[in-house]
C-alpha cells in the first residue's frame, strides 16, 4: 500500500478546484509547529538553538485550528520540536481529524507509547516517526543512544493498536546507496510501516552539524543508485512517481515553496520551515500575498541552492501530476 486512495482523490479534487478558481499560490499540506522544545538535540535540527523564552512557547488548541482553517491545506504535519511534550497534542490532533483534515503527528518516538491511550486509529490520522537509519546509525545522527531502539518499540506496539504508522527519513552525506536500501527495506519489509517518507539532508541554517548536507549533484547521483533495477516500486513510498523521479535527476523542477507553509509560535514562516532567518508573517494572507516569493529558489536565493527537500518540490511534481493524464494514471497505481 502506498498513498492511501481516499487521501490521493482527496488531493486530486482539492487541487482541480483551485485550478477552476484561478488560484495561483494554494498549500497542500500546512507545516504545523506547536512548540519548538524537543528531546533531543540531533546534529542536523537547529530548532532547540532558538532562545529560552521561545522555546517555552505553545501554540493553543485554538490558534492551531485557526491556522488551519486560515490556509485550508487538506493535510496537517504536526511538527515541532517533539509535538508529544505538548500537552494538549491529543486535542489538536482530534480537532483536526474532526475536521476530516489528514494528520501526520511527527514524533521521535520517545514519548509515544506513554501517550498511545491519548490517540484514536482513523484514516484521517498517522504517526510520522522520524528514523534516519538503523540502529547505529540513527542514534549517531540525534545524538543519543538507545533512540532507535524506542521508536521500534513504539512503532510495534501502536500498529498492534491499529494505528497507521508512516516513517521520515533525512540522509546525509555519510549515507550511501547501499546504507539507504538498508534502512528502506527494513521499514518496509521487517517492520512493516504504512508508507515511508525520504529527503535528502538541507543545511538548515541552525544545525550544528553544517558539513554533511547533500549537494543537488550528489543527491542525483545516490538516488539513481538507490532506485536502480525498479527498486523504488516495491517499497511504500509516500511520494509522487514525479518527486522520486526528481530526486534521480530524471526531470527538474522549480521550488514551490507555498506549497507546505509553515506556522509555528512565531508566525507564518517565510518561504518555507527549513529557512529561518527570513522575516514572518503574522497571518496566511500576508505571507501568500506579500512574500516576495521571486527572491527563493536555486538560482534566486543562496540558501536554496543545494536544496532537494520534500517540502519545496513535492508540492510542485504533485501539481505537475493533475495537468498529466499518464502521470495521474501513473501515481493512481503507483505502489
Amino acid at each position: 500500500m502506498g498513498i492511501p486512495l481516499r487521501q490521493k482523490l482527496t488531493i486530486g479534487l482539492y487541487v482541480m478546484k483551485q485550478r477552476l478558481r484561478g488560484v495561483k499560490r494554494f498549500p497542500l499540506v500546512l507545516e504545523l509547529e506547536p512548540l519548538y522544545q524537543c528531546n533531543l538535540a540531533c546534529a542536523g535540527c537547529g530548532k532547540i538553538q532558538h532562545p529560552d523564552d521561545i522555546l517555552a512557547r505553545r501554540l493553543t488548541v485554538e490558534q492551531c485550528v485557526q491556522a488551519v482553517e486560515e490556509c485550508g491545506a487538506p493535510v496537517v504535519s504536526i511538527a515541532g520540536g517533539e509535538p508529544l511534550v505538548h500537552r494538549e497534542i491529543h486535542l489538536i490532533a482530534r480537532e483536526l481529524v474532526r475536521r476530516k483534515k489528514f494528520v501526520y503527528l511527527c514524533t521521535n518516538g520517545l514519548l509515544m507509547r506513554r501517550k498511545l491511550d491519548l490517540f484514536e486509529p482513523s484514516p484521517y490520522f498517522a504517526w510520522m516517526v522520524h528514523l534516519d537509519g538503523l540502529r547505529a546509525r540513527h542514534d549517531q545522527v540525534v545524538c543519543r543512544e538507545g533512540v532507535f531502539d524506542r521508536a521500534v518499540e513504539a512503532i510495534r506496539e501502536a500498529k498492534r493498536r491499529g494505528f497507521k504508522v508512516f516513517t521520515n527519513s533525512t540522509f546525509f552525506e555519510p549515507d550511501g546507496p547501499d546504507e539507504i536500501r538498508a534502512v528502506l527495506d527494513y521499514l518496509n519489509d521487517e517492520l512493516k510501516v504504512d508508507m515511508m517518507q525520504i529527503s535528502p539532508g538541507y543545511a538548515y541554517e541552525k544545525a550544528p552539524d553544517q558539513e554533511h548536507f547533500l549537494g543537488v549533484e550528489r543527491t542525483r547521483a545516490i538516488f539513481r543508485e538507490v532506485f536502480a533495477g525498479g527498486r523504488r516500486r516495491r517499497w511504500r513510498l509516500n511520494h509522487s512517481p514525479l518527486y522520486l523521479d526528481f530526486l534521480e535527476g530524471k526531470v527538474d523542477f522549480e521550488c514551490t515553496p507555498w506549497g507546505i507553509p509553515s506556522y509555528s509560535v512565531l508566525g507564518w514562516q517565510r518561504p518555507c520551515y527549513l529557512m529561518s532567518a527570513e522575516p514572518y508573517a503574522r497571518t496566511y494572507r500576508e505571507l501568500v500575498e506579500e512574500t516576495d516569493w521571486s527572491r527563493y529558489g536555486r538560482g534566486r536565493h543562496p540558501s536554496c541552492e543545494n536544496c532537494m527537500a520534500h517540502c519545496g518540490y513535492e508540492p510542485t511534481a504533485v501539481v505537475a501530476t493533475t495537468r498529466s493524464l499518464r502521470e495521474s494514471i501513473r501515481a493512481a497505481v503507483s505502489n
